[in-house]
């Protein structure tokens, strides 16, 4: 669903999103998306069961739980942090993927380093059998044809579109996706540049551009100011926002629209890609710092 923001711009700006964390109560936004393949792809190779990596209040976890849920799949979460185990019943994203059927395996922070490695892959394998793997944060070749599906034909008449960035995978499948008049641009949630190296991997076009400033310290890390924004944006509009990728990504186009970034006449949209599940954990970690909370989802 394309909605507009109801807000006059200069030079005859005008703002829409796309309302991705609408496609699915639990396997949301770009998820969905990174997912959708992946599975058919493990469906047909005979697989019964997932397993991929993430911290604590993962989106991509959650989603994974909930397609081995919905769609018939064992699945397994390597968890970032041996002191999570004891915690989970203070953490509502392993709650929710715990409920889900997920079954949680916490190793050290050193320990998940070795993620991509194979004989750390088959020392896993050799202790849960054999699985469908799932990188983490879901971006590889499939979840990228996944991704290319947020650009149609109702997308056609914008001339600029913008996403966050976490992993590279999202803002791959969009570039690959677009129409040759559109310019894409990623608001990255991690500190530094390299993430333009990971999308040149995944991408032949070059109709885009990575914004690096809108960060607000790095991966996870949030500001007073950007709550406040994210509330009022709520208020005003009745979109809810995510801290770590949505929220930073529409107060980042905001402030290029009042800087006179955009051309003049610019069309753009904006792709919410979910994560709205994270929000309880940040609110706990809000409240314990007598820090402001999201109002809208507490």
């Amino acid at each position: 669903m394309i909605m507009q923001i109801e807000e006059q711009f200069p030079n005859g700006i005008s703002l829409f999103i796309k309302r991705d964390d609408l496609l699915h109560p639990v396997i949301s936004g770009n998820k969905f998306r990174k997912l959708k393949y992946n599975l058919q792809e493990a469906k047909q190779l005979g697989y019964s069961k997932l397993l991929t990596f993430g911290g604590a209040f993962s989106n991509h976890i959650v989603a994974v739980a909930g397609a081995g849920n919905e769609f018939g799949f064992e699945t397994i979460g390597i968890i970032r942090g041996e002191e999570l185990a004891t915690k989970i019943d203070e953490n509502p994203s392993l709650q929710l993927a715990q409920s889900l059927g997920m079954k949680l395996h916490f190793v050290s922070r050193s320990e998940y380093q070795n993620k991509e490695l194979v004989a750390f892959l088959a020392h896993l394998e050799t202790q849960f059998g054999t699985f469908y793997l799932l990188p983490e944060g879901g971006t590889n070749a499939l979840a990228i044809e996944g991704c290319k599906e947020i650009i149609g034909e109702e997308e056609k008449t914008f001339t600029h579109i913008c996403c966050a960035v976490g992993t590279g995978g999202t803002i791959s499948g969009i570039i690959e996706g677009a129409y040759e008049h559109q310019k894409i641009i990623g608001f990255s949630a991690l500190k530094g540049d390299f993430l333009s190296d990971v999308i040149r991997k995944f991408v032949t076009k070059t109709n885009w551009e990575l914004e690096t400033k809108y960060h607000f310290g790095g991966y996870g890390k949030v500001s007073d100011a950007l709550i406040s924004f994210m509330n009022d944006f709520y208020e005003q509009t009745q979109i809810p926002l995510d801290p770590i990728y949505t929220g930073k990504m529409v107060f980042g186009v905001l402030e290029k629209i009042k800087n006179n970034e955009f051309p003049s006449n610019a069309k753009i949209l904006l792709i919410h890609s979910g994560g709205l599940q994270g929000i309880k954990g940040m609110n706990q970690k809000l409240k314990r710092k007598n820090k402001s909370i999201i109002t809208y989802h507490d």
